[in-house]
């Protein structure tokens, strides 16, 4: 009896543990919307990972989230709607499921990935609305009752000729909790690269044939390798980390920019080969896991050279750019392991624009011509690059074959 009375005290007790950690449940805190060179971004902040069910619907056509065991936090505020995304509305549903609807201005593909938090313990539901050719499979039905789970999205460029835009990652450093490096004056790096990334993108958004996506756009801490993840999220061309740099002497000024060492692309494929079951694809759609290990390395190695060598050509052009707008610390380009630059397939570069420990770099950084000099002159490099290395399927590599046919189709003098 004392036995039996024991057994279903345990039982109880089981059950209240679990009862009270399904009244605790989730909830979601805020939700971020940005348009992305396919579709939407629609970011849901949540405090921890829960069952999710991701389809669309029509007449009216709309995308709908339902989230399990989930609560609405008191101070959410729902955006405006932006891109496909024409609106918002959340409500509850029986069972203790938050239901949120995306009104949507035309049907779209929907994916979704699950994110880290930075700096927390939530977790953030990216979704994708948009790019029909990566976000279904081929013999998937039109877009009604789409079930996604979490898991990692596979990109795959547009494809030849499509006449798509470049896409330029813009990160913007540090954010949040982590203020980056601070002036004499008190100047915080995150605010002022935030500005300069800002500006940058908006250059590039006004350029035909290029396209921005900020990997933030508010006072937000992110882990380095969600910065490359959101940028691989967005199928960029080009990786461009805005930093300020500092130093214990108050008279070093100038910028530099960054590409990947040999040393950190060793380590960095190392780690990919490592978890290659896992890693989403190379660029172009080249798979690893499915070769053998020294086929994979060989592939990944060929994929990293090409990638530091781009880099490379890339980073001197913006750094002859940012020559005409200041002075200019190291003329060539540097290489160091930097995080932010270990995507073995997408061309990246860390730019640091001045020296915010310099009292006179420091207030020329708080000055908003001065970021948008800095903004414009990290552009014209990148443009330049890209008029002679255009990305295959871009207009800037139509425009390249057209200026070539032109050329070889002039009478000789």
């Amino acid at each position: 009896m004392i036995k039996k009375a024991f057994q279903i005290g345990v039982v109880a007790a089981l059950m209240a543990a679990v009862n009270l950690a399904w009244a605790a449940g989730t909830e979601l805190r805020g939700v971020h919307v940005s348009a992305t060179p396919t579709g939407t971004q629609v970011t849901l902040d949540l405090t921890s990972a829960t069952s999710q069910r991701l389809f669309t619907l029509d007449h009216p056509q709309r995308a709908v989230i339902d989230l399990g065991n989930t609560r609405l936090g008191g101070n959410v505020r729902l955006p405006l709607g932006t891109g496909v995304v024409s609106g918002f509305r959340v409500g509850t549903q029986p069972g203790g499921t938050l239901r949120v609807v995306m009104q949507l201005r035309s049907l779209a593909p929907t994916r979704s990935v699950w994110l880290q938090t930075p700096g927390s313990s939530g977790r953030q539901l990216v979704v994708t609305l948009g790019d029909a050719s990566a976000a279904l499979p081929a013999a998937a039905p039109a877009p009604m009752e789409i079930d996604t789970t979490p898991k990692i999205i596979r990109a795959a460029h547009a494809p030849v000729d499509s006449g798509r835009d470049v896409v330029v990652a813009v990160d913007a450093g540090h954010g949040g909790q982590d203020p980056g490096a601070i002036g004499h004056g008190g100047t915080r790096e995150k605010d002022v690269v935030l500005a300069i990334a800002r500006a940058l993108a908006e250059r590039i958004n006004g350029e035909p044939g290029m396209r921005a996506v900020l990997t933030r756009d508010r006072d937000e801490f992110l882990v380095l390798r969600d910065r490359i993840g959101r940028a691989r999220l967005a199928k960029a061309d080009m990786f461009v980390s805005i930093h300020a740099d500092s130093i214990a002497n108050r008279d070093v000024s100038g910028a530099s920019v960054y590409v990947l060492s040999e040393h950190g692309a060793s380590n960095e494929a190392a780690r990919w080969l490592a978890d290659r079951e896992n890693a989403a694809d190379l660029m172009g759609g080249v798979k690893l896991d499915d070769k053998d290990k020294q086929l994979a390395s060989v592939l990944l190695d060929l994929s990293q050279t090409a990638n530091i060598s781009a880099s490379m050509t890339a980073a001197q052009r913006v750094i002859g750019s940012l020559d005409a707008v200041g002075q200019v610390r190291k003329a060539q380009v540097q290489q160091a392991g930097f995080v932010v630059l270990k995507s073995p397939d997408i061309p990246s570069m860390l730019v640091e624009t001045a020296y915010i420990s310099n009292p006179e770099e420091e207030v020329s950084l708080r000055n908003t011509r001065h970021q948008a000099a800095l903004a414009d002159a990290v552009f014209a490099g990148l443009r330049g690059y890209f008029q002679a290395n255009p990305p295959v399927g871009t207009r800037y590599a139509q425009a390249h074959r057209a200026t070539v046919a032109s050329v070889l189709a002039a009478p000789a003098p």
